[in-house]
């Protein structure tokens, strides 16, 4: 206990705590916007909200401090933002102890995903470039929404971008803490703040008792598996492969439905695998040393239990902060990442129609038969490339030569 008490305190950074702190804001004004729809057609208490917000942030932090302690590596955890999207269009025709009957048959069967291997196997059928398409094709809508937010306020978006290009020049290690001062500053100073009544108490968790039903099963739990697997944990260890990290799928798969699991019966969702907010905390911005980044992991976990301890709380404080001014953090903060992946879709000649074709479908946003478009991007990526390169082996598809670990060290 007392080394790896001294392993964090030597390798704490203040860029790698903002990149965890922005992981958690991003998750927090974004996704949990869908919870509150799903909420009100439930038509639950404020109690049961809270109970809901405690358990998926409680089972989110357990899950990544423990993944990224463990393999030194930033692991980000998070809720099912699709599989949240689920249960506003079921409700209220389902009930809330369907639900969580749901969400614990999903688990189980994650679990045994993660646990038997398949995953691994998985990804070693995807090629690197059509990884990097996908991804790109991911973070493309945020990069474009650090633009729109100029649409109704241009003076703080505008300033912060040109903040970022200041920063990035003079201070690039602390890129994002400027920028987050910048904005935060500005919304105060030009009376943008959201009007929200802040009450400072700890959130109480309350059990709910599962029921199992064949319509739960078959019209949340199985979307539910299939969603998590293909638009959650797919682009999440895709993005950790290009970002140089070995890590296995299996233990983190496994870790994440162990939490899911605990957390089922207060209302918590599948916790996953997050892609779009760990591509913050693994690239330069929050660490130069690429040994040192899973310290954003464990302080994306630290500000997610406080999240939880203080859910009603604190989701009231990042709910202050305009929907622009996160629109514009999060576009700014991906930028790196948006570059780097779009750079390694194209720089293999084999594999750039595949690659461009992946990216198109990805950024569509297509909904075929009820599926994402970032399963499609790969399903359709990974045809097009064994029919335009039929002689390549598929062993080769997740590995990274020299020149490409160097470009994930930046």
């Amino acid at each position: 206990m007392t080394n790896l008490l001294t392993s964090l305190k030597n390798d704490w950074s203040i860029s790698a705590t903002i990149a965890g702190f922005l992981a958690v804001l991003i998750s927090y004004s974004g996704p949990l916007i869908i919870f509150f729809q799903a909420a009100q057609k439930a038509n639950i208490s404020t109690e049961m909200m809270i109970s809901w917000i405690w358990g998926i942030s409680i089972g989110a932090a357990v899950a990544g401090i423990y993944l990224s302690i463990r393999y030194k590596t930033p692991v980000i955890t998070a809720w099912s933002a699709p599989g949240t999207a689920l249960l506003v269009s079921l409700f209220p025709n389902i009930s809330l102890n369907e639900v969580v009957a749901a969400y614990i048959t999903s688990a189980i069967v994650i679990f045994i995903v993660g646990a038997t291997g398949y995953f691994d196997k998985l990804l070693k059928w995807i090629p690197q470039g059509i990884a990097a398409g996908m991804m790109a094709g991911i973070l493309f809508q945020f990069g474009l929404g650090l633009f729109v937010a100029t649409d109704s306020m241009p003076l703080i978006v505008f300033s912060m971008l040109f903040c970022y290009l200041l920063a990035k020049r003079y201070s690039p290690r602390y890129t994002m803490l400027w920028v987050l001062l910048c904005g935060v500053s500005l919304s105060l100073v030009l009376g943008k703040m959201n009007p929200v009544e802040m009450q400072f108490s700890f959130a109480i968790p309350h059990f709910i008792y599962p029921e199992w039903t064949w319509h739960s099963t078959f019209n949340l739990a199985l979307p539910l598996i299939l969603v998590s697997l293909t638009g959650q944990f797919l682009p999440g260890m895709a993005i950790m492969k290009l970002s140089g990290y070995d890590t296995p799928a299996k233990p983190i798969i496994t870790a994440s439905s162990i939490a899911s699991l605990a957390v089922a019966c207060v209302g918590g969702i599948t916790i996953v695998l997050a892609a779009i907010t760990a591509a913050l905390c693994m690239g330069k911005d929050a660490h130069e040393l690429k040994e040192k980044r899973y310290i954003a992991g464990v302080a994306n976990g630290i500000f997610y239990i406080l999240g939880g301890l203080f859910a009603g709380s604190i989701v009231m404080l990042f709910s202050l902060l305009p929907k622009e001014l996160i629109a514009a953090l999060a576009g700014l903060a991906l930028l790196g990442a948006i570059g780097t992946n779009v750079m390694i879709a194209m720089k293999d000649d084999h594999q750039r129609d595949a690659a461009l074709i992946t990216f198109l479908a990805t950024v569509s946003g297509m909904h075929f038969l009820g599926l994402s478009s970032v399963f499609w991007g790969i399903c359709i990526g990974v045809i097009a490339q064994i029919l335009l390169n039929p002689h390549a082996h598929p062993n080769t598809v997740m590995t990274q030569s020299s020149s490409e670990k160097q470009i994930s060290k930046t």
